[in-house]
């Protein structure tokens, strides 16, 4: 009996033991979740993209008239005073070669114009013979005419005939100048690279550019000596200390948010601390660019003007990277929950809100959300433990546990 006695209660133990590994097995446990607090703070909203900066008024010296660039000595980064630094110099073009129909051409011209100016001599000769013919006419009409011996109509003509004589005369030496004139541009067209050697060179004295603006080189396009057309960019000059500004490609529907005036705040520009501005202009028209996965955007350029002193960021030049954040918004002591504790509901925005280790679900009110944080208007309070990143199977009135301390 003793035997049976303790066989039926080492059952029974066994029994309680295995139906208490069950029951705790099968037992509800509490959801591991990972919490965050209902806290108040500053908070801000920004619209961040990366930007480069430029010169707000770059000048480009380009060549005034077409002709032969010495080569410029100038380099990106030499500093320049308006109209004292000479920044290239240029003489006038060398004369092309002739090929041997063109110098025939040429030596035809001059044969023709010399021709021409014997010719026009010899029309002066006859002028002048003529002349001095209708002034012996002339003063003996006079004579005559003092004596009584001719009519007054006579000494009239003779005078007339002496005066269209002289304009013949005026005519034929201004023929002369002409002539002598085509002769020396025939012989001009006769000159060419091979006859005349490095004309410029020897001949010309070169034309001095002088800079348009104080600043610094910012890059130089023709830096070797070469002949220009009129109008051809040599190097380009700005002002990175005063006249420095940024430029940010934002898309469409951030750029709305924008305002003129909005406080900007610029990182990673390579120097220590950030550097801050002000929103000068948001361009009027959008742009169709495309990203770098091949995604058609609407981008809009918007300007930025530094408010630091050139001081803090003299080491900033021309097409430099900067990231910026234009602050759209921003308050203080402001009712705050993470943004990633919020998840959406049939009537609106609800957090979980632990309370005595039980998930409870709040609807709330949501104002600016930055994505960190999102501003609450109404449905929990300061100090209040959320849960972060609510999973599906997270359900009002479930049990949790913290994963991390919050």
């Amino acid at each position: 009996m003793a035997q049976k006695s303790s066989r039926r209660i080492l059952t029974l133990g066994a029994a309680l033991l295995v139906a208490a590994g069950l029951a705790a097995a099968f037992w509800p446990q509490p959801i591991l979740v990972d919490m965050g607090q209902v806290s108040r703070g500053d908070m801000m909203v920004t619209v961040d993209e990366e930007a480069r900066t430029q010169v707000k008024d770059p000048h480009v010296v380009s060549t005034p008239i077409a002709g032969h660039l010495l080569r410029v000595d100038l380099f990106p980064g030499d500093p320049v005073v308006k109209g004292e630094t000479v920044v290239a110099r240029m003489q006038p073009t060398n004369p092309s070669a002739l090929d041997v129909r063109t110098r025939e051409q040429a030596r035809a011209a001059i044969a023709a114009a010399e021709a021409a100016l014997r010719v026009a001599q010899a029309d002066l000769n006859k002028a002048i013979a003529d002349r001095d013919l209708a002034g012996s006419d002339l003063e003996r009409a006079r004579k005559l005419f003092e004596q009584d011996a001719v009519a007054e109509a006579a000494l009239d003509r003779a005078e007339s005939h002496w005066r269209t004589v002289q304009a013949t005369v005026d005519t034929a030496r201004a023929a002369i100048s002409m002539r002598i004139a085509n002769l020396n541009n025939a012989r001009a067209n006769l000159i060419s690279f091979e006859t005349n050697g490095h004309i410029t060179s020897n001949t010309a004295d070169p034309i001095n550019l002088p800079a348009p603006i104080s600043g610094v080189v910012l890059r130089v396009i023709q830096q070797s000596e070469t002949i220009l057309p009129a109008g051809a960019p040599i190097l380009e000059i700005g002002d990175t200390a005063s006249d420095l500004e940024i430029v940010v490609e934002l898309l469409s529907s951030d750029a709305v948010k924008v305002a003129v005036g909005d406080r900007v705040l610029i990182s990673n520009w390579g120097g220590e601390g950030d550097l801050y501005g002000v929103v000068a202009r948001v361009d009027p028209w959008g742009f169709t660019k495309y990203s770098a996965l091949g995604v058609e955007e609407q981008r809009v350029n918007a300007i930025i003007r530094f408010t630091d002193p050139p001081e803090q960021r003299a080491s900033l030049g021309h097409g430099f990277r900067v990231e910026t954040r234009i602050v759209v918004w921003e308050g203080q002591d402001v009712l705050r929950v993470p943004s990633s504790a919020l998840f959406r509901t049939p009537d609106g925005w609800s957090v979980f809100v632990v309370e005595e280790g039980v998930a409870v679900r709040k609807p709330v009110s949501v104002g600016r959300n930055n994505g960190l944080f999102a501003q609450v208007l109404d449905g929990v309070e300061g100090g209040q433990i959320v849960v972060l990143y609510p999973s599906a199977n997270l359900s009002d009135g479930s049990k949790v546990a913290p994963r991390t301390t919050p």
